[in-house]
């Protein structure tokens, strides 16, 4: 298998000492320093505008996350299903058309460099769900890579990095035995697709806590160097 890829979704200040704290739990199973997704709509002060400053210089990438993480309104049944199955309130590219979410990224990717920030290459929408654009339109934004369900892609190549997906936020029932089965079918896919795992900063109170530490220890690289 190649190196998981690890990231810590929903980076907001008032998410920040839950993704500190998973950020140092996963580091003490011997991860590098996660990829935090960043919601720049969130209320960043200039207190934590330093934090995502240190996070940079300590080794962590940031990548772009939305600009609100909720939503406003539903835009049909699909969106609606998608919240009852995985993204709750959150996926804000589901209410928008192709130019709303084109929109949406590039003014997330502006705000880094406004805050003196590293601007980002990854943009990852929340929930993964990227909505009504088409691909051939991703060139209007200033992403290099977008990650979603299915994958990373690379829009200047028309290529996916299709990588089995790990995740853990289960609000209800539902979700969990969505993620309780996706989680199985992502452990097989990885031996040959690679992995990224993605954590929630409410992941370590939630049913699936217990399999979100047994597979940071299972997948972590320095298990798999054998150290």
């Amino acid at each position: 298998m190649t190196d998981a890829l690890l990231s810590i979704h929903d980076v907001m200040p008032a998410t920040r000492a839950r993704v500190e704290a998973l950020s140092d739990q996963a580091r003490a199973l011997g991860w590098p320093p996660p990829i935090l997704l960043v919601v720049p709509g969130s209320g960043w002060d200039a207190g934590g505008i330093a934090w995502l400053q240190a996070c940079e210089a300590a080794g962590h990438t940031l990548a772009g996350h939305g600009w609100q993480h909720r939503i406003t309104h539903y835009g049909g049944i699909r969106h609606r299903l998608h919240a009852a199955l995985i993204s709750r309130d959150v996926a804000e590219h589901l209410s928008l058309d192709a130019e709303g979410v084109l929109a949406l990224m590039r003014r997330c990717h502006a705000w880094f460099g406004e805050h003196g920030l590293t601007p980002p290459a990854l943009y990852v929408p929340p929930a993964w769900a990227l909505g009504p654009v088409p691909r051939q339109r991703l060139r209007e934004q200033p992403f290099a890579r977008i990650e979603t369900l299915r994958g990373v892609y690379t829009h200047r190549t028309g290529q996916w990095q299709h990588r089995a997906l790990l995740g853990y936020e289960a609000g209800n029932a539902l979700q969990k035995r969505a993620l309780v089965i996706t989680n199985a079918l992502g452990r097989w896919r990885a031996r040959r697709a690679g992995l990224r795992i993605g954590l929630h900063p409410d992941d370590a109170e939630l049913p699936l806590a217990a399999s979100l530490w047994r597979d940071l220890e299972r997948f972590s690289p320095r298990r798999r160097a054998g150290g």
